[in-house]
């Protein structure tokens, strides 16, 4: 599984994108604005290649504003991520008018990822158009009462072999992302918060402070 730092705060990809575990980083307006961010204003070249420089090796931003302007701006994007040279990959929410740019937006010749899934039905209209990634929110799809887990093989089982990998995302506990890896699933994003609960285990801890004092011991 491949795992990504879900956050738009710089302070979180320095901390803990030189730990080498993260293969990219995934962000969006909302996550911008907790960090107390203007997205829509944001450095792009600066970003991509801050992201770069601590070994990321693909950004996901999300489109925003009026869909009729997302073309210009994914060219933009990606260019600037070819000069930088990372990947940007391109998130669009699965809502009608985004998804009708999505055709001129691959040919483009970048990645996309669609996002904002809750039904594993909507892998269908992912594959058809034939996105690099999908998103399904799978903390938020089980706030609102949906069997997230269930969705979530359904989506692994349809996309295998498409070319289009699931990216599970608004993950809330270890638990669940056990049950995500356990489900075969390629990617997921992870918190801040949940990244750093993946590598405090007391018990690691407690292990790693034995074998410190058992060299003491020696001297």
């Amino acid at each position: 599984m491949r795992l990504y730092l879900d956050t738009a705060n710089t302070q979180d990809w320095v901390q803990l994108l030189p730990l080498g575990v993260f293969y990219g980083i995934t962000t969006n307006p909302l996550l911008a604005q907790r960090a107390g961010l203007d997205y829509a204003r944001s450095d792009w070249r600066g970003l991509l290649a801050h992201a770069k420089a601590l070994g990321a090796k693909e950004l996901h931003l999300q489109a925003f504003g009026d869909p009729s302007t997302y073309v210009k701006w994914a060219r933009e994007i990606y260019g600037i991520a070819h000069q930088e040279e990372i990947t940007a990959v391109i998130k669009i929410p699965l809502v009608r008018p985004a998804i009708a740019q999505v055709p001129d937006l691959k040919a483009l010749g970048g990645k996309i990822l669609m996002t904002a899934c809750y039904d594993a039905v909507q892998c269908l209209t992912a594959i058809a158009l034939e996105a690099d990634y999908l998103a399904p929110y799978l903390g938020r799809m089980q706030a609102k009462g949906i069997d997230a887990l269930a969705h979530l093989n359904a989506m692994n089982m349809i996309s295998r072999g498409s070319g289009c990998e699931v990216l599970a995302a608004s993950i809330k506990s270890l638990e669940m992302l056990r049950q995500i890896a356990q489900a075969g699933t390629p990617c997921a994003t992870l918190s801040p918060d949940l990244a750093r609960a993946l590598f405090d285990n007391s018990n690691s801890t407690e292990a790693h402070h034995a074998f410190e004092a058992a060299c003491q011991s020696k001297k």
